[in-house]
């Protein structure tokens, strides 16, 4: 049989035109989908400098919509979603990004950052622990292990805090000592708590080791030794906090002053609390200078001329407290007490936060060291 080579006459140009009028059609709707969607993203950019934050997220929806490969469209999607606080959907889209087996690894390294801060957000912390360990290896690890140190420390698990700060300072990322030391001391506390008296001193001699000029190691120390009946061993603490932390000793001025009474050292003590008072006067040195001379601390006549150079309500109240009642002054007294209470407050220095003792750790912002060991009407 022979072949028809008209055939080929017909078919070869139709073929051709076929396939010229597909390339022309995909052409186009590549074109068109280009055109769309980044007149779809640079319209949500515009209403997002605009701080229409709910048109542009429609505007990115419909970028994503025309062009659902786009990574970088997710994640301004998703990001969207977190800061209105709509934290499922930002989960759904930055999950959707993971489970794309065609994503970059540093696009995928990106995504799991962004859904570890959903979590976070979200209050789901489990979750948001287990994403940030994923991050482990990635340029990400710092950022994950200063939010999983911000998450250990939220729910007071400090051996996992400690952990992780020994693994920030290791890698250079900052100075954790302190903060190091801190959580060796909530350590101590908690093993005290349990009657678990040797874990306790381990935990303050990690305390001691991690940074040994950090001032609470120093009054945890000495304050054990009290209790244990050791008021000797107490006194060089105190004065290792004196000579290095003149500005905290006033914190614990009651507890040396009792200390002291306990070793005989009584003169000693008065001799560095007059000291003190020279260079810093306040109230709470001058009650344990009054406790020493054994007179209340409104007729200690330090404190009345100090309420005559430096007149504060807290020195005013402590004065009527022993005058009020053979004078006739109790209205008086009450007065000056309610008035003293908000000035009596000490403040963190990083976000405001007041109350009515000392913290090391700010229950507001949970900084450490914020606190200023001065009242506010003594600041």
């Amino acid at each position: 049989m022979d072949f028809d080579f008209s055939f080929l006459l017909v078919a070869v140009p139709l073929a051709f035109g076929l396939g010229w009028l597909a390339s022309r059609l995909d052409l186009r709707q590549w074109r068109r989908s280009e055109r769309d969607s980044p007149r779809a993203y640079f319209k949500g950019l515009n209403l997002l400098l605009n701080e229409q934050q709910d048109k542009a997220i429609d505007a990115f929806i419909e970028a994503v919509r025309n062009d659902p490969e786009t990574a970088e469209l997710h994640f301004a999607l998703g990001n969207l979603f977190r800061r209105r606080g709509e934290f499922e959907r930002a989960v759904r889209v930055h999950e959707h990004l993971l489970q794309r087996g065609d994503l970059a690894a540093a696009d995928r390294q990106r995504a799991q950052h962004a859904l570890a801060n959903d979590y976070m957000k979200a209050g789901l912390f489990d979750r948001a622990e287990a994403a940030f360990r994923a991050l482990e290896g990635s340029p990400y690890h710092t950022e994950a292990r200063l939010a999983r140190l911000a998450l250990y420390e939220r729910s007071r698990d400090w051996p996992a805090a400690a952990e992780v700060a020994a693994l920030l300072e290791k890698s250079g990322a900052g100075s954790f000592a302190q903060r190091l030391a801190h959580h060796h001391c909530e350590m101590a506390l908690t093993a005290d708590a349990r009657g678990d008296t040797a874990a306790a001193q381990q935990a303050l001699a990690r305390a001691r080791a991690a940074a040994p000029q950090a001032p609470r190691p120093m009054i945890l120390a000495a304050q054990r030794c009290v209790r244990g009946g050791q008021p000797g061993q107490a006194m060089p603490l105190w004065h290792e906090l004196h000579a290095r932390h003149p500005e905290i000793f006033a914190l614990v001025a009651d507890e040396y002053v009792a200390c002291a009474q306990a070793c005989g050292q009584a003169e000693a003590a008065r001799a560095t609390l007059i000291a003190l008072v020279e260079q810093r006067p306040g109230i709470d040195l001058l009650r344990a200078l009054a406790r020493l001379d054994g007179v209340h601390p409104g007729r200690s006549e330090r404190l009345r001329q100090w309420l005559r150079t430096q007149p504060t309500l807290g020195a005013a109240q402590e004065w009527l407290a022993a005058e009020a009642p053979q004078a006739g002054l109790e209205p008086v007294r009450e007065a000056v007490a309610r008035a003293a209470r908000p000035l009596q407050r000490y403040r963190c220095a990083a976000c405001g936060f007041e109350a009515q003792r000392h913290f090391w750790q700010c229950p507001g912002c949970s900084s450490w060291d914020s606190y200023p060991a001065l009242r506010l009407e003594e600041g």
